[in-house]
């Protein structure tokens, strides 16, 4: 086990110094910042005096050095805007967007997993059909769309939720969170639903497909041959084996819901890093977008690794497997 972590942990790195320099690249070759934070009027002396004061003279692949030795402390940089560390801008943004992506995961799963574990028991009933078809319904739907109509009917029609804001907040070990109030729950509620619809439908569709592969297995045939009870067969036989790839795309698909959340929290006015990603986008911000860029991947390098251990200690299988290949 020691050995298999290791190994998944220096694969980690590997890929983390990769895309750093993907993005890196991505990102200081497109466009020039100095269009738009010096005056159009200012002379060429003062465009280049703040070329250089951004560090924007030197070649392409100084810069990187440069970011990379400071990303090894933690320093991705200074905001060409703000004039602040990049990091401490997006830091002081991600509790509420981890709050947000939270929120709508705990909905998916508590909601996906129980539904589509209904409709792989029952598929041909009422019931099994209706939780395909709203499935279906929620693949379908554009995020903004659905964002949308939550606000107009549940915010403008009805007046019951607020459609924009965090509200107030709490703190929970220094953390400020919004579930642990009235006004706060009540304006995380759309934004959460809305972030999870996609999600919920992905893990209706996912839990079916498994257990209508678990239901035919053997193990489930025998088990129901000696007389255990349906609520045993499916709690004890059915679940416990069909969890595995469920926790596992439900690691990854916590990174994705962080990462994509822009939309969501455009709409609703969520004070998250989205916005932050956006006015930095429009202002040619290089350091904020590069930093964000860095802690999305670390978070989907860092789930992903998470992920491979939970996905071992579940199934020994994996770690023996990968130590077999290993030795040849």
């Amino acid at each position: 086990m020691l050995a298999y972590f290791l190994r998944r942990l220096s694969q980690s790195g590997l890929v983390l110094v990769a895309m750093s320099l993907i993005v890196f690249l991505g990102v200081y070759a497109i466009g020039n910042p100095i269009d738009l934070l010096v005056n159009p009027q200012a002379d060429e002396v003062e465009r280049a005096r703040a070329t250089a004061a951004l560090g924007l003279d030197k070649p392409l692949y100084v810069q990187y050095l440069t970011f990379l030795g400071g990303a090894v402390t933690g320093d991705l940089g200074r905001s060409f805007v703000f004039g602040t560390p990049a990091l401490e801008l997006i830091l002081s943004k991600m509790p509420a967007t981890l709050e947000l992506a939270l929120f709508a995961m705990v909905l998916a799963v508590f909601a996906g997993i129980p539904l589509g574990l209904i409709a792989g028991l029952k598929p041909d009933s009422i019931i099994g059909r209706g939780i395909m078809a709203f499935s279906i319904v929620g693949f379908s739907l554009p995020t903004f769309w659905v964002g949308l109509i939550l606000i107009m009917f549940f915010a403008v029609q009805l007046g019951w939720l607020p459609s924009n804001g965090r509200g107030d907040t709490t703190l929970l070990f220094g953390v400020p969170v919004s579930f642990l109030t009235v006004d706060g729950l009540s304006h995380l509620l759309l934004p959460g639903v809305n972030l999870a619809l996609f999600k919920l439908s992905l893990l209706i569709r996912l839990t079916r497909a498994q257990v209508r592969e678990a239901v035919l297995q053997d193990y489930v045939k025998f088990a129901r041959a000696k007389g255990l009870s349906p609520s045993r067969v499916i709690g004890v036989h059915v679940l416990k084996n069909i969890m595995i790839p469920i926790v596992t795309v439900i690691g990854l698909e916590f990174g994705s819901v962080i990462a994509f959340a822009i939309v969501t929290e455009s709409i609703f006015a969520w004070p998250g890093t989205g916005k932050l990603l956006i006015d930095s986008i429009n202002q040619l911000d290089r350091p904020v977008i590069v930093a964000y860029l860095m802690v999305i991947v670390t978070l989907f390098i860092a789930i992903n690794f998470i992920v491979d251990m939970v996905y071992s200690l579940l199934d020994p299988r994996v770690r023996l497997g990968q130590a077999a290949a290993a030795g040849h």
